[in-house]
């Protein structure tokens, strides 16, 4: 455990800010349509499932960009991993980046905005289940995907962190 106190710092603001707001997304917006579910109270009060399903897909894509911001103040913020300083590690990061843009452009292309974003809780059914690509090789392709996003970015800044402390190491030395 010390070992790993010394790549995170889980007392900092940002890393606290960005694991609440990691936590709280997805839970936010299950909670709400699971309400929807039950209650249709979104619909009525926006007069539409659709409008009150857009409502939501708009509040849940600024809760992550809050989420974004966090997590790139909490990367800004954490001590570097020296060991990631090098290609292969680069590599790995682009090739999670790429799996995860796949499977979540492929999963919002074969959902549409209101199948991505809960409109099944608000009655918006597509005719069928959709079981083509990812879905027919993952299932919660889009969680996956931004699993792999947010893994693929934590993984490439260290080495754009190692080279701007090494930068500043030498303008102090000169």
């Amino acid at each position: 455990m010390a070992w790993l106190l010394g790549y995170v710092n889980p007392l900092d603001p940002s890393f606290v800010a960005a694991v609440l707001a990691i936590a709280f997304n997805p839970l936010f917006w299950n909670v709400v349509a699971r309400w929807e579910q039950k209650t249709h109270r979104l619909s009525k009060a926006f007069g539409s499932p659709y409008l009150a399903c857009y409502a939501l897909g708009g509040a849940i894509l600024l809760l992550n960009l809050v989420r974004s911001h966090y997590f790139t103040q909490a990367m800004l913020s954490q001590p570097t991993m020296e060991s990631l300083d090098n290609v292969g590690a680069y590599c790995v990061g682009l090739a999670l980046l790429g799996a995860g843009a796949l499977f979540v452009l492929s999963s919002f292309s074969a959902l549409g905005f209101t199948g991505t974003f809960l409109g099944d809780y608000f009655g918006i059914l597509k005719e069928a289940r959709v079981t083509t690509f990812p879905f027919s090789v993952l299932d919660n392709p889009m969680y996956w995907g931004s699993t792999a996003n947010y893994l693929g970015w934590a993984i490439m800044p260290f080495t754009a962190e190692i080279y701007r402390q090494k930068a500043a190491k030498s303008h102090k030395q000169s």
